[in-house]
């Protein structure tokens, strides 16, 4: 991929832990983050991750066997304890210890007993907090590494800080492995990230917008046309999540009757109304699915989810060549600081 003094200038000791060749690793983007780009991450020497938030266990099988035809590299799964019945959850975890995936990752409420469960399995766990209170409770639970995500963000954010506000404050506690997220799609953001000494970047919304992400092209179109203060931090998007759950997206027409108010809605009083389908499943207002390459129907009105990073997005290439210009651009800013 590189020349070996090109690779020395991004590898920390979390590309050893991860069996990475570079410390860019793929957010578990629910419906986004299928084998395809997972692999594709993979093989161009990323961390790559499954999002696989409230699948069904076929479904889990199913994506894990054909990202390990495509790729010989370790990956994670992501789930999300916290917005998972638990029935659901238990069998996902299950299924995947019986598959031996290798790492876990998890997000949103610290679950200690979750953690406990695959490490006895003998699982890596990363885990993506939002406060500096989460970093030292997942770090507690027998985490490895921790994901230190900003307000930045696209999709779900659980705190309020600025990525590399959070980071440095988590760092100066632990000796674990940090990564920083939220906001980031250049290699400029790699670079800041390893200056700090965190020990990579997780990224959603740069591979969201590349060829083999599972998003809808109209998702991608609206990401690469929109620019970081087209996003909004709102908690409209929240039917199958616990109440108050903010996400980051693109502004539309449902975020904008709010007029940028933050209301606390409750998903509870919500209306159930089908605006689009996948299959046979319908999609609601308001719900948190953000449209897939199956989706039909109103797709304006969906969670178009979206970080700040978004203005530095001009393209929809492969993940290969995004990830490959990321690392090349972090490689000779750090080389020019020698």
């Amino acid at each position: 991929m590189t020349d070996s003094r090109g690779d020395a200038a991004l590898h920390t000791p979390l590309c050893d832990l991860l069996g990475c060749k570079v410390p860019i690793l793929l957010a578990g983007m629910g419906g986004v983050a299928r084998w395809e780009l997972a692999a594709a991450i993979a093989n161009a020497g990323g961390y790559a991750t499954l999002g696989m938030v409230r699948e069904a266990p076929s479904l889990i099988a199913a994506e894990v066997a054909a990202l390990r035809q495509a790729t010989d590299r370790r990956f994670a799964v992501n789930l999300i304890p916290a917005a998972t019945e638990q029935r659901l959850l238990d069998a996902q975890i299950d299924c995947c210890i019986d598959l031996d995936v290798p790492a876990f990752s998890f997000f949103w409420d610290v679950m200690p007993e979750v953690v406990a469960r695959v490490k006895r399995a003998g699982c890596l766990v990363l885990h993506q907090v939002g406060t500096l209170a989460a970093a030292r409770m997942a770090e507690a639970a027998g985490a490895d590494v921790i994901i230190a995500q900003g307000v930045e963000a696209g999709g779900h954010v659980h705190g309020r800080s600025p990525a590399f506000e959070l980071a440095e404050q988590i760092l100066a506690q632990t000796k674990l492995p940090v990564v920083v997220s939220g906001g980031i799609a250049t290699g400029e953001g790699l670079a800041a990230a390893l200056a700090i000494g965190a020990a990579g970047v997780l990224c959603g919304t740069a591979f969201l917008a590349t060829q083999e992400a599972f998003a809808h092209p109209y998702h991608k179109s609206r990401i690469v046309e929109a620019s970081g203060e087209d996003t909004v931090l709102t908690d409209v998007f929240v039917l199958n999540w616990p109440r108050g759950a903010a996400v980051r997206v693109i502004s539309n027409s449902v975020t904008e009757r709010l007029n940028g108010q933050y209301l606390g809605h409750d998903p509870d009083a919500l209306p159930r109304e089908t605006i689009a389908w996948d299959g046979d499943q319908a999609r609601l207002r308001y719900s948190t699915d953000s449209p897939l390459r199956t989706t039909a129907g109103d797709l304006e009105a969906m969670a178009l989810y979206a970080g700040r990073g978004t203005g530095a997005i001009h393209d929809i290439p492969t993940a290969a060549q995004r990830l490959a210009r990321m690392a090349a651009q972090a490689r000779n800013l750090l080389q020019g600081m020698v």
